[in-house]
Parts: C-alpha cells; sequence; structure tokens
C-alpha cells in the first residue's frame, strides 16, 4: 500500500513530535482513516520529504512523530509559468490540477476581454484558496515537494507588461513555428493560454509588442485547457524532464 504523502504549510523539524495542520488532520483522521502506528510522509516545500509514523489521533486533531529528513526532488529544469485566462466551470481547476502534475512552477489566473467569469473581488479570493489547495493535492498525489504558488488574479495586459527574464510565449493557431522549432536552449518560459472564445485581435497584436512569441501546437483548434496541457507537455518533452 502506497503511503500518502501529506503537505504540512509551515517548516518541520528533522525529527520530533509535531500536531499537524488542520487540513491535513483531517485529511488523515476523517478522510483516509488512518490509525496511531501507520506510517505518513509529510512535505514542507523545501524539496524535502520527512517520513513519520502518526502518534495520536482524536476528532479535533493528529501529531505525528517525525523519523528524518530526505532531500528529494524531482522539479523539471525547466521553469515554467502558466498565465491562463480564468475558464468557466470546473475547466479552471482541472487545468491547475494536471499543470502542477506536468510541473508548472507558477500558475497566474488572468482576466481578458473574452474571460466568462465575472466575480467580485471577494468570491475571487475564495477561488484563489480553492486552486491553492487544488495545487497541493495534486502534490501530494504525483510526488513533488515544491508546491507551485497560484498567484493573485491580474488583468492580461497588467500580466503581459511585466518584465520576465525568458521566452514569452502566446499559442496561436496561425503561428509560422511550433514548440520543435524553438531555438534551444530554452530554460525558463512564460507561457500565455487564452479564455474559451480565444483572444482579441487587439489583445493578440499587443503580446508581440510586448515580447510574446507565438507558437502553434497542430493543426486543430484546441479547447483552453487542452491548449494548456499539450503545450506544457509539448514544452517539457523539448527542454525539460518528459519523454
Amino acid at each position: 500500500m502506497r503511503i500518502p504523502r501529506i503537505y504540512h504549510p509551515s517548516p518541520l523539524p528533522e525529527q520530533g513530535l509535531i500536531t499537524l495542520s488542520d487540513d491535513a488532520a483531517n485529511h488523515i483522521g476523517r478522510v483516509l482513516r488512518m490509525q496511531q502506528g501507520q506510517d505518513v510522509l509529510l512535505f514542507d516545500g523545501s524539496d524535502a520529504e520527512f517520513p513519520a509514523t502518526i502518534d495520536t489521533v482524536s476528532k479535533k486533531s493528529v501529531s505525528v512523530q517525525i523519523k528524518n529528513r530526505v532531500e528529494s526532488s524531482i522539479e523539471s529544469p525547466l521553469y515554467l509559468h502558466l498565465g491562463q485566462v480564468v475558464s468557466r466551470g470546473d475547466k479552471m481547476e482541472f487545468t491547475i490540477q494536471k499543470a502542477v502534475e506536468l510541473g508548472v512552477n507558477t500558475i497566474t489566473p488572468l482576466i481578458s476581454e473574452r474571460c466568462g467569469v465575472k466575480l467580485n473581488a471577494e468570491r475571487f479570493e475564495k477561488k484563489l484558496q480553492q486552486w491553492q489547495k487544488i495545487a497541493i493535492s495534486a502534490c501530494e498525489q504525483c510526488g513533488r515537494n515544491t508546491v507551485p504558488r497560484i498567484e493573485p488574479i491580474m488583468s492580461f495586459e497588467d500580466w503581459c507588461r511585466v518584465e520576465f527574464d525568458g521566452l514569452s510565449l502566446n499559442l496561436h493557431p496561425r503561428a509560422k513555428y511550433s514548440i520543435n522549432t524553438l531555438p534551444e536552449p530554452v530554460t525558463r518560459v512564460r507561457l500565455l493560454v487564452g479564455p474559451e472564445g480565444g483572444l482579441s485581435s487587439e489583445e493578440i497584436d499587443n503580446t508581440r509588442e510586448w515580447g510574446f512569441e507565438e507558437t502553434l501546437l497542430g493543426p486543430r483548434v484546441l479547447r483552453t485547457e487542452t491548449a494548456a496541457l499539450t503545450a506544457i507537455t509539448a514544452l517539457q518533452v523539448r527542454f525539460g524532464d518528459l519523454g
């Protein structure tokens, strides 16, 4: 049986007895229904794992005994920052979950002209918290010990104007060149993915002025969530650690 991996939001000691966070305790006690003496694998975002054994389990808390610290990193050599225009329904959650599994380092939700999601600031803040939890859960599942950050929501223009030390890419179905034709070496990529209705002509023109290169994924027009994950996969195969 696979030992459950659990994220702890604060730095962990190399050894000793600790009380887990409320989210972690709820997952161990109520979801997994684990008991005293069972093993868990903790991580705190520091590129390390902490083998531990459950010491006590109650309705309100869970404490574990950490055995040691094991340095462990499966991070890709390619740094990827995904700028994803917020998509409807559960598409955004799906994109975040799979992007984290594929090795994305940072995700910034964007609002563009044709974005179909209209929420007030309070609801967007709740969405951010939910999306960060999805990223954490994806790390627990896929074995990553560094948790990607979900950045605060930005406008399309503000995000594109931010200086970036690397290659900025915009997916475009009529681009002349594909990811396979990008010049090497590439170690840092900022990837822009538009909404269901695509970016407007003016927005596309602006990305060119802001230094974005247009790239083609293939002959078919992909949905926004498919496009993001296909591009990330292609970039990881070409410059990262997939394949």
